[in-house]
């Protein structure tokens, strides 16, 4: 298998700052609005995030080219991905449970939700179906994906904690401020949108 190092910084690129889930793709919100208030829960639920990417990943692409491909079954991805994501999600769970009750507890009914979290769906699937990234490429993807969500999480932990100190009118409290700020965030990544000039490298 050759390890194109260019391909990986472009998509190393792209999954953290021009298409982020989060706020380019708008993937995965349900965490990001739930876990968000306080930066230690973000950065626990970001560190899961990635562990769960980078091994749905891994385990979604050889489920899907040598079990489902070669047995013409490809359409049962979606059945088997979120499978796949569900006894990943266990494992963290039952680790965390073990290891950071306290984080456990911060997480609460958050963590199980990374189950259904499309973020994690969608790297499988843009591993495998839509941009049929090798092995490689595909597990860069997942942890640069999962480092972008991480990215977006902790900037967005870390806008809501200052603004529990900020005079905020009080229809805007809450959820509706943190909307605010989210659509503010994309359209400041909107600006890596000009890093597209990496995908003509070595072209």
């Amino acid at each position: 298998m050759n390890i194109n190092i260019v391909s990986l910084v472009q998509i190393s690129i792209a999954a953290i700052l021009i298409n982020n889930f989060v706020l380019a793709r708008f993937l995965g919100l349900c965490p990001f609005f739930g876990v968000s208030k306080k930066l230690s829960s973000a950065i626990g639920m970001g560190m899961a995030v990635i562990f769960v990417m980078t091994v749905a990943s891994m385990f979604s692409w050889i489920i899907y080219n040598y079990i489902l491909v070669p047995r013409d079954v490809t359409y049962l991805y979606t059945i088997v991905f979120i499978l796949v994501i569900a006894s990943l999600v266990q494992l963290v769970e039952m680790i965390l449970q073990k290891f950071s009750p306290a984080l456990y507890e911060a997480l609460g009914i958050f963590l199980p939700l990374i189950t259904t979290n499309c973020a994690i769906l969608g790297v499988a699937v843009l591993n495998t179906v839509t941009e049929n990234y090798n092995f490689i490429e595909s597990i860069v993807n997942g942890i640069t994906s999962g480092i972008g969500f991480t990215l977006a999480l902790v900037l967005m932990a870390g806008i809501r904690e200052k603004l529990e100190l900020a005079k905020i009118p009080k229809p805007l409290e809450g959820l509706p401020i943190a909307f605010i700020t989210a659509g503010l965030m994309a359209i400041a990544f909107l600006g890596f949108s000009g890093l597209n000039f990496f995908q003509n490298i070595g072209g």
